[in-house]
Parts: C-alpha cells; sequence; structure tokens
C-alpha cells in the first residue's frame, strides 16, 4: 500500500508540472503555422536579416545568425563572440544543432525547410508580403514584441517608423511624380509596379507608376523584362534602380555604368536629377527590418531636396 501511494503521488505531481508548464506556454503565430514557446527564449538563431535587423532594434542578442552579405547596419554580428549558421540562403545543420537554440527566427528564403527546422527548435517563420510591407511588417513586430515580453518597444519602433512613412507620405501627395523602379542584374533589367516586392513605393509612398505604352514588357518570375526602350518610352519623373549583383555579392556599381547612357539621359528623372540607385542590402535582403524600412525611406526621400 505505501508503494503505491508514493508512486500515485509522485505521478500526481508529474502530471501537475505538465499542466502547469502546458499552461504557462503562449502560442504564437507565425507566417506558416503557430509555435508554443515557454516562457521567453534566451538561445536564439536568426537565420534572416529582416528579422536579425528587427531583433538587434529590440535589444535581443542571437547567438548565431548567417554571417554571408551582412548588411552595414549589422556588421557587428561578424564577432567571433556570434556563431556563422550559413547562408541566408542554406543553414549548417550541424552548426544549428550544437548552438541548442531555444528558438529558431527564420524567413521565406528557409520556408522550404521550415519541418527540419522545426525539428531542432520551435521555429518563427518571418516572412514579410512584400505586396502589402508595412501591414505585416508590423504584424511581425508585434508578435516577435510579445515574445520577448518587449512589446512596448515594439510599439515605440512601430510608431517612429509610421511618422517617418506619413511625413514622406505627405511630401509625395502634394505633386505624386510618376515611378518605375527596375532591379538590374547584369544586363537584365525588370520593372516592378504596384503588386510587387516594392509596393512600399506605390501604396504607403504614394508615389504613381510610370509604364511604356509603346515598348512591350515581358512578364518574368521576377518582374517583367525590360529594355532602356521601354524606360525611355515611360518618361518617369522618378527611375529607382536596385543593382541586384551589388546586393549579392557579385558586383560593386556596375549598374551605374550601365545606367549611363543616351536612352537614359533623356528621361524626366535624369533631366532633374532624380534617378537614384536605391541601397540594395535594404530593399533586397533585409525586408521586414527596423534600420532597412528607415533607410528605404529614407532613398525616397532624396526624390525631393529640401
Amino acid at each position: 500500500m505505501f508503494r503505491h501511494f508514493s508512486f500515485s503521488v509522485i505521478i500526481g505531481a508529474l502530471l501537475l508540472v505538465f499542466s502547469t508548464s502546458s499552461a504557462l506556454a503562449k502560442t504564437y503565430q507565425h507566417s506558416l503555422g503557430t509555435l508554443e514557446i515557454d516562457g521567453t527564449p534566451q538561445r536564439v538563431v536568426v537565420l534572416g536579416y529582416g528579422s536579425l535587423d528587427f531583433i538587434d532594434a529590440l535589444g535581443i542578442t542571437p547567438v548565431g545568425m548567417p554571417k554571408t552579405l551582412l548588411p552595414t547596419s549589422l556588421q557587428h554580428y561578424k564577432a567571433d563572440a556570434f556563431t556563422n549558421t550559413g547562408s541566408v540562403k542554406e543553414v549548417n545543420f550541424e552548426t544549428l544543432f550544437t548552438l541548442k537554440p531555444d528558438l529558431i527566427i527564420a524567413e521565406a528564403r528557409m520556408a522550404d525547410i521550415y519541418q527540419d527546422l522545426n525539428d531542432v527548435a520551435p521555429t518563427y517563420i518571418f516572412k514579410i508580403d512584400t505586396t502589402d510591407y508595412w501591414k505585416t511588417t508590423q504584424e511581425h513586430w508585434r508578435t516577435l514584441g510579445a515574445i520577448f515580453n518587449k512589446q512596448a518597444q515594439a510599439e515605440q519602433l512601430i510608431a517612429e517608423v509610421q511618422d517617418q512613412i506619413n511625413h514622406l507620405h505627405s511630401k509625395v501627395a502634394v505633386n505624386p511624380p510618376r515611378a518605375l523602379t527596375v532591379s538590374s542584374s547584369g544586363n537584365t533589367l525588370a520593372m516592378f509596379g504596384q503588386h510587387s516586392r516594392f509596393s512600399f513605393i506605390y501604396d504607403e509612398a504614394g508615389f504613381k507608376t510610370s509604364t511604356s505604352a509603346n515598348v512591350d514588357a515581358v512578364s518574368g518570375s521576377h518582374g517583367n523584362l525590360i529594355s532602356f526602350e521601354y524606360i525611355a518610352d515611360a518618361q518617369p519623373e522618378v527611375l529607382l534602380v536596385l543593382d541586384r549583383e551589388q546586393a549579392i555579392g557579385q558586383s560593386n556599381g556596375k549598374a551605374k555604368q550601365l545606367f549611363n547612357n543616351a536612352l537614359i539621359k533623356s528621361i524626366p528623372a535624369a533631366k532633374n536629377d532624380r534617378v537614384l540607385f536605391i541601397e540594395p542590402a535594404a530593399w533586397y535582403l533585409t525586408a521586414g527590418g527596423y534600420q532597412s524600412t528607415k533607410t528605404m525611406i529614407a532613398d525616397l526621400n532624396k526624390v525631393f531636396k529640401s
């Protein structure tokens, strides 16, 4: 009887601990589902630069992250104190296991291996819907603020960026210029309109779109393929150029040479000094980051001289 009673007491105690622990765990929504976290994560691995940018602004220090092509604002993570997990497209799983994370934050480039990451530790997918950039960015910031018990800081960062967006929009709204956004990758040009990865330019900032009436664009998987003749025919008042090769570390400044031609010089944007080469890392590698979003706003503010 004594042994049976003791075993029952032990089992009951374990069940009580388990049920209490389960009750304390909180469920959070992310881009590919939900995750449960009990307490505040201490050992965090971040596998993308937009989310790294944001949690850095929150004051969270991760133990590991990819170190290839780190944006300027995140260069301090090159230090030996932080473990290199690979690239933003490929993670070293052996390294990931040794880090023993209690939370992994991954981004869209690793969505295909979400289940594998989730087998290592609870995984949050930070995927920005670039066709609705600011709305989904705020949602992720608020969720991560809650996960790290830093809701007030997250709201402060949101309010700061919102003020900057409002200020930019008010300047654009006076006389919204027609803007054409182009990605340059080698000799390949692709344009991106309002419903694209550059929707922020048109939806939040309020620029109008500029398109060609006489030169065709060819639909592609990464924007619509165009030519310099297309740009010349569109006659944009603002031309925004992303040097994709620079963003991925394949060249530096090649796009500026490529765009120094007679067709570009014929457009209103060139005549009014409104051909702008936007910051590659902020627009291409670091979607949804705090510093990167402010950089995007700063880039668009350069359209206005005052």
